[in-house]
């Protein structure tokens, strides 16, 4: 039998061949546009959408002063004393009203050009019966109590309405606001003024189309100023990639020169990443500082089920399962993050710091750490305490509590008590630990933060020895230390101090 040929590659590019990915720089600038497209759709819509509230809330605020100044003025000179008692006077609003509709005048109201007054007034009696009607006398007689503007009125409330198809406004509706008439505490009757809102819609189409041209100049400029950027960001990217595409070919360059910016601090850091993936003590460093961090996970994880083996209520059965759950993601999170925290002792500050209560990171390492405690018989007890608040970042803290506290566990006799203690300050917040063990040497004191420098544990196991040096390092970031003493008659005290920023 004779072995195949292999297959002839095929000249005809593939799908995945002929489709040229779109770039990430390609990507933000189309992102970029169309978050400013819609955003800017979205505030025209909202500005339709609320707009004409805004303007009818105009309207009828000049309408509620407007009713109430007739009223005051019919109590005034408008009424007289009747059969029924004291009531409006029809003829003296006929004659007021006339002198209103009688006059000529020329106003330009922006785009609106007006000649005459567009009101309606009508007033009732106490029953809501309609004695005068400023249209003509239209609606003289019927009754108006049914009305809402005219019944709440009449009841003491605030009265208004709006009512689309009034013969005297056709187009739109008309908004109505009635005020009293009072005679002494008594309500005598009921003024309603009304006015269409035909000219709020003309006045808000004007806004719209002023603000839609707006809106077109702004996208235009934002687009504008969208390229710029992506054509001043995407050169010194396009550079950062052929230095990246020559150092993993193996070539030794200086990073190209992008000037003090982001960029030229990016390609610093990638020079200084080659470098220090080079060197075998980093390397070295970084996993022996990844084992160090995964050690106390694993170990709850083991701690919990080796409990789980053990006949146990059903409650405490789950809560075993959920510490499990925990940790692993805990673990799967460490591998993430020792990425970042590999390079911390050349970091020269925190990143973003936020504010971080310490009362809840040390329950949360309290709560993870508890299998391991469980195991040998071991008591975290944290005292309570007031504001434990401070500024720095929640994961590096939660690592060093975790050092800490893991240390504690490892050196504490069985059955005894590790003591967590809270001390807020104005100035500061410092967190104590202690424990019952056999102390640290005299000679042991001025080593215990050198790294790879361990005592033994109670089983006579030795640790790595990056854990003091880890949270030393971390202290310093926030600007606080880490001090480790003895605790008479019996232990160590580790006490860890973070200022309040």
């Amino acid at each position: 039998m004779t072995r195949s040929a292999p297959i002839a590659a095929s000249a005809t590019p593939t799908i995945r061949d002929r489709a040229k990915p779109v770039s990430i720089r390609n990507r933000i600038f189309l992102v970029f546009a169309l978050t400013i497209v819609l955003g800017v759709s979205g505030l025209l819509y909202w500005l339709r959408a609320d707009m004409l509230p805004r303007y009818m809330e105009a309207q009828e605020d000049i309408l509620v002063d407007l009713a109430q100044v007739l009223a005051a003025d019919i109590e005034t000179r408008g009424l007289k004393d009747t059969d029924s008692g004291i009531a409006p006077d029809p003829l003296w609003l006929l004659q007021t009203f006339n002198a209103v509709q009688a006059r000529r005048f020329e106003a330009q109201v922006y785009g609106l050009f007006k000649t005459r007054v567009d009101l309606r007034v009508y007033v009732t009696n106490a029953r809501g019966t309609v004695i005068f009607d400023s249209d003509g006398g239209r609606d003289v007689g019927a009754d108006y109590a049914v009305w809402r503007d005219v019944r709440l009125t009449l009841a003491g409330e605030y009265g208004a309405r709006s009512t689309p198809g009034d013969p005297l406004f056709a187009d739109g509706s008309t908004m109505y606001v009635a005020a009293p008439i009072r005679y002494q505490d008594d309500i005598v009757g009921v003024v309603s003024v009304g006015k269409p809102t035909l000219n709020v819609g003309r006045f808000l189409d004007a806004a719209l189309r002023r603000a839609s041209i707006a809106a077109l100049v702004a996208i235009a400029a934002a687009l504008l100023v969208a390229l710029v950027l992506y054509r001043w960001v995407s050169q010194p990217l396009a550079r950062l990639h052929d230095y990246a595409r020559r150092l993993r070919s193996g070539q030794r360059l200086a990073p190209p020169a992008l000037g003090n910016n982001e960029m030229g601090r990016v390609g610093e850091a990638m020079a200084a990443l080659r470098q220090a993936l080079d060197g075998k003590t980093y390397i070295e460093h970084y996993v022996q500082s990844l084992a160090h961090e995964l050690k106390s996970p694993t170990a709850a994880i083991a701690g919990a089920a080796e409990l789980l083996a053990e006949p146990m209520p059903e409650a405490d059965r789950a809560r075993f399962i959920r510490n499990i759950r925990h940790e692993a993601e805990r673990l799967a999170d460490l591998v993430e993050r020792m990425l970042s925290l590999a390079a911390i002792e050349n970091q020269q500050s925190l990143h973003d710091p936020q504010p971080v209560d310490l009362h809840a990171v040390i329950e949360e390492v309290r709560e993870s750490l508890r299998p391991l405690a469980h195991a040998r018989g071991l008591t975290l007890r944290l005292a309570q305490a007031a504001d434990a608040t401070v500024t720095g970042d929640r994961f590096l803290i939660m690592r060093a509590l975790t050092n800490v506290l893991a240390n504690a566990i490892d050196h504490s006799p069985d059955n005894s008590t590790i003591d967590i203690r809270l001390n807020p300050t104005p100035a500061d917040v410092t967190v104590d630990t202690r424990d019952l063990g056999d102390g640290i040497p005299d000679y042991a004191k001025p080593r215990v933060f050198d790294r790879f420098y361990s005592l033994p544990r109670t089983d006579g196991r030795k640790g790595t020895g990056l854990g003091l040096s880890f949270v030393q390092q971390i202290m310093a970031l926030h600007g606080g230390e880490v001090r480790v003493a003895d605790a008479p008659p019996r232990g160590t005290l580790v006490s860890l101090r973070f200022p309040r920023q």
